[in-house]
C-alpha cells in the first residue's frame, strides 16, 4: 500500500514513520487520552519535532491500528545511547508480535526493549525467539502521578531556579544521577544521562526546567529537574542529591515545591521510580505521588 507523505512503511496493523510531526499529528487524540502514561513518547517526540532531539542511530515511530483504522498503540526508537532500546506503550499482542517480526526481517538488531507491560515483554520475547537469544529484565520501573500534594517541612536553605552559571554543575549531576542509579541496580554500560551535553542542560535551564536546593551558605546540595509539559502533564526528573548530602530532606521538599508550582498552573505531575530503590518509592508516596502503572526495561542477550 502506498504510504501517506512522511510515512516510510505500512504493514498491517503497523505504520512506521521517521517524521515526528507526522506522528504527533496522527496520534494526537491517542496521546492526549492518557497523557500520564504517554508522557515519555509525547515529550521526546515533541523535542524532535522542534528540532532539539538528540542525534541517534535509529529514529522512527510506529503506530498500531485496529480494524477501523483507530490507533491502538504506539512506540518509538529514538534513544541516543546504547543499546538503543525500543520504547513501547500498550498495543494488542498481534501488533506487538508483528513489530518484532518486521524489525527482524529488515535486519534491525534489537537488544533492548523498554516500556509498558505486557507489550514490551511480548516484543522482547518474540525478538529473542527469532534471533536465538534470551530476554531478561534489566530494570523494573513504576510510573507515579501526583494526587493530593503533601509539602514536607523545609530543610535548611532554599530552592531556586538554576541559571546558566549552574550549567556545568547541572550536567555533572545529570550524569551522576545516571551513574548512581545504574550502580545501585547493578547495571553496567552507558546510560541516557551521559548524552546530556552542556548545550542541552543550558537549554533546559533557559526553559525553566532545572532547580537547585542551596544550603544556608548558598552552596548547591540538590537538583530537581522536569520536562516541558505535554498534553497538560509534566514529568519530574532527574532528582539528584550527592551521597554526602542525602537523608536531609532536600529531595522531598524540592520535588514537592516544584510539583506545587506546576499544580498552580493547572499542570499534572508524574515521575518514574526504579522499583528496586525503596527510598525514592517511599519519599514520593509520602508527598502524595500514587502508582499508576508498572513498566520494564528488558535486554535481549
Amino acid at each position: 500500500m502506498t504510504a501517506d507523505p512522511g510515512w516510510l512503511t505500512f504493514r498491517m496493523p503497523l505504520e512506521f514513520t521517521d517524521d515526528p510531526a507526522a506522528f504527533l499529528d496522527a496520534t494526537r487524540d491517542h496521546l492526549a487520552a492518557d497523557p500520564v502514561q504517554t508522557t515519555v513518547i509525547a515529550t521526546v517526540t515533541a523535542r524532535y519535532a522542534a528540532g532539539t532531539g538528540s542525534p541517534a542511530p535509529y529514529r522512527w515511530w510506529v503506530i498500531a491500528r485496529g480494524d477501523r483504522g483507530q490507533v491502538t498503540g504506539v512506540g518509538m526508537r529514538t534513544a541516543p545511547f546504547a543499546p538503543y532500546p525500543l520504547y513501547l506503550l500498550p498495543m494488542p499482542d498481534d501488533a506487538a508480535l508483528e513489530l518484532a517480526r518486521v524489525l527482524h526481517e529488515r535486519g534491525e538488531v534489537v537488544s533492548a526493549v523498554n516500556g509498558a507491560l505486557p507489550t514490551a515483554r511480548v516484543v522482547a520475547d518474540e525478538t529473542a525467539r527469532l534471533s536465538g537469544r534470551t530476554a531478561v529484565v534489566d530494570e523494573h520501573l513504576r510510573l507515579f502521578e501526583l494526587g493530593e500534594l503533601v509539602v514536607p517541612p523545609a530543610p535548611v536553605g532554599r530552592l531556586r531556579p538554576a541559571t546558566r552559571a549552574d550549567a556545568e554543575l547541572g550536567r555533572a549531576w545529570f550524569r551522576a544521577f545516571g551513574t548512581d542509579a545504574a550502580e545501585q541496580a547493578g547495571r553496567e554500560g552507558t546510560h541516557a544521562m551521559e548524552e546530556f551535553s552542556l548545550e542541552m542542560i543550558t537549554a533546559r535551564i533557559d526553559d525553566g526546567l532545572i532547580w537547585l536546593w542551596e544550603d544556608e551558605t548558598g552552596t548547591p546540595v540538590h537538583l530537581t529537574a522536569a520536562n516541558l509539559p505535554a498534553n497538560g502533564v509534566t514529568r519530574i526528573g532527574p532528582v539528584y542529591t550527592p551521597r554526602e548530602q542525602r537523608g536531609r530532606g532536600f529531595a522531598s521538599r524540592a520535588v514537592a515545591e516544584v510539583s506545587r508550582g506546576y499544580l498552580e498552573q493547572g499542570i499534572r505531575c508524574c515521575l518514574f521510580t526504579d522499583q528496586a530503590n525503596p527510598t525514592s518509592n517511599r519519599i514520593y508516596q509520602v508527598i502524595g505521588y500514587e502508582p499508576v502503572v508498572d513498566m520494564v526495561s528488558l535486554l535481549v542477550e
